[in-house]
């Protein structure tokens, strides 16, 4: 639904002529709105020219492009428009370029905008009219060297007018400095590492400065990956994402005493990090403690992701200096031992998880008993609960669902990956409708729907790569949406996909 007032504004920025005339004349409060409308509408040399103008300190797309009384249009949630995207940048630069040029000459207007807030945009399953989070950062970078490059020029002219007949000063006041704060989420890789670094080289004397929330970083070498942490600047970054760049546990040693000046961070991500404790020498035993203590050294830490290291046994001594209780742990792949889970059922963090992922961990045999244990514990306030890959059959299934019953806060429940049958999954359906809260399952393909030589018991390979009879996998996927609507549960999905529909982010718990 859309107020007049938001159809008003979308009348009024598909005139560009007509809005840079009117804009002198239009009270700042319909500035919002606006913005929202040339946005939607992909209005770019208004959105660009609304920015150039904007009459308020903020712009934040969070803001902005969220459900508001005018527009009940999430924006926010949605893929962010390349276009869209490079007017609102080109605008910022372009505001800035002529607030320098007015400071170093006659005029001085007093500034406005001091902050853009670019953070909480959507980055899954880019298109060809999409901006990634990786295309943002380097245009982003991009942005901040052109006006570095600017403001030299006009510091330099500026320097010059000051400069008397014979050289000697002239008494001339130094110009009020200008800049615009850029909150970003940044994604580097090898590709875009250089342009990046070159951007917060000059970001603290720079009038365009980024400042990040969230820093991910793949691929990297320790170095360069040391190197782009020592120039963010710690108070505002909330997590980092280091994956894919090989550490192991010698490299983590390098990274993690660097980690200790973002005092406000909550999240850490180190998966695919190349670590296994499985075979530790003297050394590496040295190394995983020195892990462990860097651990201890955030006081803010609420997320952990380990997935795809090899901690069989090491929970309890990774974990166990923690003084505050974690939210989110991350744990696929990770080769996890009865012990382990023993350890988590009686910690700390375990009565305050809110996210947990096992997937990947073989919970069918010796661990099934430990998980139930764990889950038991966690009941109270678990809201996302990630078993993909974990071997679990119809009688391992059958015993997990009276604890599945009790997580009476549960959002989220991926099974994907698991040899369940129809019958498996019809009973998980029935068991956990009274999840009044349960809004997303990502269910496996059931094994009676493969061909007959499906070896037994399978594989998550087998399961990958096997043939599925797509006209029995229709039937079944149509009873089981009838039992939610017959149910008046026709809130909750229910799919196979795992990309179309997004796993809970543990800042949005």
């Amino acid at each position: 639904m859309r107020s007049l007032v938001f159809l008003c504004a979308q009348k009024v920025v598909s005139h560009y002529a007509t809005l840079q005339d009117a804009l002198g004349f239009i009270p700042k409060e319909l500035y919002p709105v606006l913005f929202k409308a040339a946005f939607l509408d992909k209005r770019t040399p208004s959105l660009q020219q609304l920015v150039q103008t904007w009459p308020f300190p903020v712009l934040s797309f969070q803001k902005l492009l969220r459900k508001c009384q005018h527009c009940e249009y999430p924006l926010i949630r949605e893929k962010p428009n390349k276009l869209c995207i490079q007017a609102v940048i080109l605008g910022v630069v372009t505001y800035l370029i002529k607030m320098l040029e007015d400071r170093h000459g006659t005029k001085s207007k007093k500034q406005r905008l001091k902050v853009l807030d670019m953070t909480g945009l959507q980055d899954e399953g880019q298109g060809p009219e999409s901006m990634s989070l990786w295309s943002r950062t380097v245009t982003l970078a991009k942005a901040c060297l052109d006006v570095s490059k600017q403001q030299n020029k006009r510091m330099k002219r500026a320097s010059k007018r000051r400069k008397g007949p014979y050289s000697k000063s002239v008494a001339v006041p130094a110009p009020q400095p200008v800049s615009v704060d850029v909150w970003v989420d940044l994604f580097v890789n090898s590709t875009s590492y250089g342009v990046l670094k070159d951007a917060l080289q000059v970001n603290s004397g720079n009038a365009l400065r980024l400042r990040c929330r969230d820093f991910r970083a793949e691929e990297l070498s320790i170095a360069s990956t040391v190197g782009l942490l020592e120039f963010l600047d710690p108070v505002g970054v909330r997590q980092v994402d280091l994956r894919f760049n090989n550490l192991g546990l010698s490299g983590l040693r390098v990274v993690l005493p660097h980690l200790a000046k973002f005092t406000n961070l909550a999240s850490l991500k180190l998966p695919y990090s190349n670590i296994d404790v499985r075979r530790l020498t003297v050394g590496m035993e040295g190394s995983l403690q020195y892990f462990a203590t860097q651990l201890s050294r955030l006081p803010c830490l609420k997320e952990l992701n380990l997935g795809s290291s090899r901690l069989s046994g090491k929970l309890r001594q990774l974990l166990g200096e923690l003084q505050n209780p974690l939210e989110s742990l991350e744990l696929a792949f990770c080769y996890l031992l009865p012990n382990d889970f023993a350890y988590l059922s009686q910690s700390l963090h375990t009565p305050a998880l809110k996210k947990l992922d096992l997937s990947g961990n073989n919970l069918a045999d010796i661990l099934l008993q430990p998980f139930l244990n764990l889950l038991t514990e966690a009941s109270s306030t678990l809201l996302h609960l990630d078993i993909m890959e974990c071997r679990l059959l119809d009688p391992q299934l059958n015993a997990l669902l009276p604890v599945l019953g009790r997580l009476s806060r549960l959002r989220y429940l991926g099974v994907f990956g698991n040899p369940i049958s129809t019958t498996g999954l019809k009973n998980l359906l029935h068991r956990t409708l009274a999840l009044l809260d349960l809004q997303l399952v990502i269910y496996p393909y059931p094994v009676d729907c493969y061909a007959d030589d499906l070896p037994w018991p399978p594989t998550s390979s087998n399961l990958l790569n096997g043939s599925v009879d797509e006209e029995k996998f229709s039937r079944v996927s149509n009873e089981l949406q009838q039992m939610l609507l017959s149910a008046n549960r026709a809130d909750a999905v229910w799919t196979t996909n795992l990309c179309r529909h997004n796993s809970l982010d543990y800042f949005s718990l």
